[in-house]
């Protein structure tokens, strides 16, 4: 897992083919784009852009991808994000091919990341997370998660 900011995160494109363009993609974000899938590079780069309010970290659950980098940006709000080693985890649900996640139980311990608008986190198929908890209280939150395929 990474953390660092839209502004600094160039140094990171080196880490996977794609994560340039997802990048590039975020600077230009227009804040009137709506929720839901915007394709960036087909099925190679997506982003998942959504509104939300954040929750307790009890009512959400760790999960992970295999074949997604995640390049996770705060467009307003603040969130914290729960991170655990996947080899670490116990499966709760078992990986989903079509929607590329699996579930995992709390994890027995887990670093909190603090996400305020302008923070991205990178987040490799072994970082397991918990996104959208509260950081506080409940706040509403703006976010984009660009999704860098990494295989096939």
């Amino acid at each position: 897992m990474i953390l660092t900011t839209l502004e600094e995160a160039d140094a990171y494109a080196v880490l996977a083919p794609g994560i340039d363009t997802g990048l590039a993609w975020l600077r230009a974000f227009d804040p009137a784009t709506p929720d839901g899938r915007h394709a960036i590079d087909g099925d190679a780069v997506f982003a998942l852009v959504s509104s939300y309010d954040t929750k307790p970290a009890t009512e959400i659950r760790f999960e992970a991808h295999r074949r997604h980098v995640d390049l996770q940006l705060v467009f307003s709000g603040t969130e914290r994000i729960l991170v655990a080693p996947t080899p670490e985890m116990e499966i709760e649900t078992p990986y989903a091919e079509e929607n590329d996640i699996v579930f995992f139980t709390d994890a027995k311990v887990s670093s909190s990341i603090l996400m305020r608008a302008g923070d991205l986190a990178v987040l490799h198929p072994r970082d397991a997370h918990k996104p959208g908890c509260m950081a506080g209280g409940r706040d509403p939150v703006r976010k984009i998660v660009v999704k860098v395929r990494i295989q096939p």
